[in-house]
């Protein structure tokens, strides 16, 4: 089944109704997408019908229907990006981050950065291992075999920007493979190698200051954030025809030489004036410098300066033989892998655990903390604030000592035979130990604690709802016959067929096979054991797809979105784990009734296509939990 592009169906939408100016409001069911045009005549329903991902269009209770199915609420989503019509978000769509500027720049970063904690921790670890054994003598530095396994230990790293690329753009709504060639064209050989040499660079006579962005973090985070609103922008004005094409061409050559112009010179003179500064400042106040360097160095790594400083840092070494910028890193990186090393022993989360543990190993014996820092200390904050206090801390002890670097290494374990000879390695090691000590001991009695994980119960027991609606687990259970999967009866009542059900898709199978039940009571409860997909406000409709991958629609009434959740009260949420016979609402159908709607209740397997097979029950009575639709996956 081919993939359907929800922003282009947006748009296609919006101009087969005839624009923005045609409607009056929009709103969505459960799979709907409910349109009060101001002129039915402008509506082009033979183009629209034929859209892909559009199951069918109907006029009824004037309003103009177009039956999407459980997508609807990324069309309607999606719309909302490209008009002023709709007043909500997409019903998957995750809150906003809250608290001050701060906190919600770190939510963000751990949320992009969430994906790739696991193979960045492997990655770190295996950069560690290898340092160890090429430091001891294990594996000869120039051979080939530590050729490639070096490769494998810094690709994730070296191509960093290619990986958020696409964790943000899920964050954002972009385009994942647009935003991945954005990044591809940061870190291209030719543009790095631009980077690194001293002509000027121009784009158009434009003169552009080049930065190395392998590795970086933020710049592709804003790039990407950019790329969403360009790409809405352009979805909004461009023609269908065209639009599937020219979308990704026009943000590709806007994105990349917007980035190069804009991002690279801010970080660039950025970090070229904080690196003149805390120079000159060793000169005057070492310890001041040291404090600098040691307690913000991961500060700038973050945001990408970092960069500024490492052509002072190696020109230091080339012309003096050691650099004193070198000096506070070892601190600063420590810190963070002890800070790291405490969430360990302190979490009761084991899931965080199994990240920081391997996490504290690679900062602690090759200087690798972004493992650390994005998987454990980000996210948490305290723990990266008391490294920062640590490394600032240790930071001024070792630039008091005038301890610096006589070769390029990461500042870890394995590193410290680097620093022994310049300045006063007794201080070095103080300072480091201090910055240590600091950063563990204020996470260890101070940092989050976090909860044990629970697993998921075998049945909720919590209570939603005003009128005291409480979840509720039935003894219903789904047979185990291998490849055969039972959809239960919602709710006691008369079986009716669905071809004779009064709404005409439905009724036509659009939607799938199923069934409809006229109710003999208001309790309804979920037909199948699964995950909550889709749950309406209005408490009238909920998805839920089990772990065979069968997917069912319950539907209370008929129309019945109308009520606008009255007489309704939902039970369960969005994400929310179920088993057959858990409550889903409550409804009152004597308002059902009163308010003009039809009360049957429609079960209906929606990926029908997908299935081998569905047989739903057609006449009879049903008890809530008798088998009504027996499914072959």
């Amino acid at each position: 089944m081919a993939t359907v592009d929800y922003r282009s169906l947006a748009g296609d939408i919006l101009q087969g109704v005839g624009g923005e100016q045609n409607i009056a409001s929009a709103a969505h069911c459960a799979t709907r997408l409910r349109l009060k045009l101001r002129d039915d005549a402008k509506a082009d329903t033979a183009t629209i019908e034929k859209l892909p991902g559009v199951i069918a269009v109907m006029r009824a209770g004037g309003q103009y229907q177009i039956v999407i199915g459980d997508n609807v609420p990324t069309v309607y989503a999606e719309l909302g990006k490209i008009t002023k019509l709709t007043g909500d978000a997409a019903e998957d769509e995750a809150p906003a981050p809250h608290g001050n500027l701060l906190s919600r720049f770190i939510e963000l970063i751990s949320a992009i950065f969430n994906p790739v904690i696991w193979p960045l921790a492997a990655a770190g670890l295996l950069k560690a291992f290898l340092s160890m054994a090429t430091q001891l003598g294990w594996l000869d530095p120039a051979s080939q075999t530590n050729v490639i396994l070096a490769a494998t230990g810094d690709a994730l790293f070296y191509f960093l920007p290619i990986f958020l690329a696409v964790t943000a753009a899920k964050k954002f709504k972009a385009n994942q493979f647009t935003a991945m060639a954005i990044a591809g064209a940061l870190v291209y050989p030719t543009i790095v190698a631009l980077a690194g040499k001293p002509e000027p660079v121009n784009f158009a006579g434009i003169p552009v200051v080049m930065m190395n962005y392998t590795g970086s973090v933020v710049p592709i985070i804003v790039a990407v954030w950019l790329q969403g609103y360009l790409e809405r922008f352009l979805t909004r004005v461009l023609p269908s025809a065209i639009r599937n094409f020219t979308t990704p061409l026009l943000t590709l050559l806007v994105m990349v030489p917007l980035v190069l112009m804009t991002v690279g010179p801010v970080t660039t003179i950025a970090a070229q004036g904080l690196s003149s500064g805390i120079s000159a400042a060793f000169t005057f106040a070492p310890w001041l410098a040291g404090a600098i360097m040691g307690g913000f160095w991961q500060v700038f790594v973050l945001f990408g300066l970092h960069w500024g400083f490492l052509p002072g840092m190696l020109s230091e070494i080339a012309t003096q033989g050691h650099s004193l910028l070198f000096g506070p890193l070892l601190p600063a990186v420590l810190a963070q892998a002890a800070a790291t090393l405490a969430v360990v022993l302190r979490t009761r989360n084991k899931a965080r655990r199994a990240v920081a543990g391997p996490a504290a190993l690679s900062g602690f014996l090759a200087g690798i903390t972004e493992p650390g820092i994005y998987g454990v200390n980000l996210p948490l904050k305290k723990p990266f604030y008391f490294g920062i206090a640590g490394g600032l801390v240790g930071g001024a002890v070792v630039a008091a000592g005038g301890t610096g670097a006589t070769y390029f290494v990461f500042p870890s374990l394995l590193g410290l035979p680097a620093f022994s000879t310049v300045g006063n390695f007794a201080l070095l090691l103080l300072g480091t130990g201090i910055a240590v000590a600091l950063a563990f001991i204020l996470t260890f009695l101070f940092g989050p604690r976090e909860q044990e994980d629970v697993a998921a119960p075998e049945s909720p027991t919590a209570s939603v709802g005003t009128a005291g609606a409480h979840a509720h687990t039935s003894a219903m259970a789904v047979p185990a016959t291998t490849g055969l999967v039972e959809v239960v009866a919602p709710v006691a009542g008369k079986a009716v067929a669905l071809a004779d059900v009064q709404d005409k898709v439905f009724a036509s199978g659009a939607m799938g096979k199923g069934l409809g039940i006229v109710p003999a009571d208001g309790r309804i409860v979920s037909p199948i054991t699964g995950t909550i997909k889709a749950a309406m406000k209005t408490g009238h409709a909920f998805g839920i797809k089990s772990d065979d991958g069968v997917e069912v629609l319950v539907h209370i009434g008929i129309d019945t979105v109308q009520m606008q959740g009255r007489g309704f009260e939902p039970a369960v949420t969005r994400g929310q784990q179920v088993r057959a016979g858990d409550l889903l609402a409550v409804v009152d159908l004597n308002a059902v009734a009163a308010a003009g709607y039809d009360t049957t209740t429609l079960v209906m397997v929606t990926n029908t296509a997908q299935l081998r097979s569905v047989d739903p029950v057609t006449e009879g009575t049903l008890a809530q939990g008798d088998a009504a639709i027996t499914v072959e996956v």
